[in-house]
């Protein structure tokens, strides 16, 4: 992945950036996420699932302002247009078809990255067998160092 790459972020990632923990600061110092002369990119898909996160741990109003605060620095990839219909539709065909279990929303969200041209920045591995079939991305185990891309 190149520093001119378009990146799409998966809800795991937005999550980690809100509770500013060491594991964010790494991927951010290797990905510059806010510094990028392209913006970073989510899925209207992650932006529901977000709220819906907080609400069932019950962030306060702080915690949820710092959520609002980052995904207004963000570009979200809505879902209601034709590419990324398409690109949900092979996604999800293949990934049935192959047996492989991937949930609704992930099949959303890797249909915006391919419909993006992005590359997804993930912390788990359910991306992994579409990649790079339908998507590009990068996991980020949480326990693993994370270099700068070259």
């Amino acid at each position: 992945m190149s520093q001119t790459d378009l990146i799409l972020l998966d809800t795991s990632v937005v999550l980690h950036v809100v509770r500013g923990n060491e594991y964010a600061e790494r991927i951010d110092k290797a990905y510059d996420l806010r510094g990028r002369a392209e913006k970073s990119l989510i899925s209207v898909v992650t932006v529901g699932e977000c709220h819906s996160f907080a609400f069932r741990l019950g962030w306060g109003d702080a915690k949820r302002e710092k959520l609002d605060e980052l995904l207004r620095e963000l570009v979200i990839v809505d879902i209601h247009n034709a590419t990324v219909l398409r690109h949900y539709a092979e996604i999800d065909a293949f990934s049935k078809k192959n047996g492989r279990i991937l949930s609704d929303n992930d099949t959303w969200i890797a249909a915006s990255a391919r419909a993006a041209n992005a590359v997804l920045l993930t912390t788990d591995k359910d991306f992994d067998p579409l990649d790079p079939r339908f998507i590009r991305h990068v996991y980020f185990p949480a326990n693993a160092k994370v270099d700068a891309p070259s």
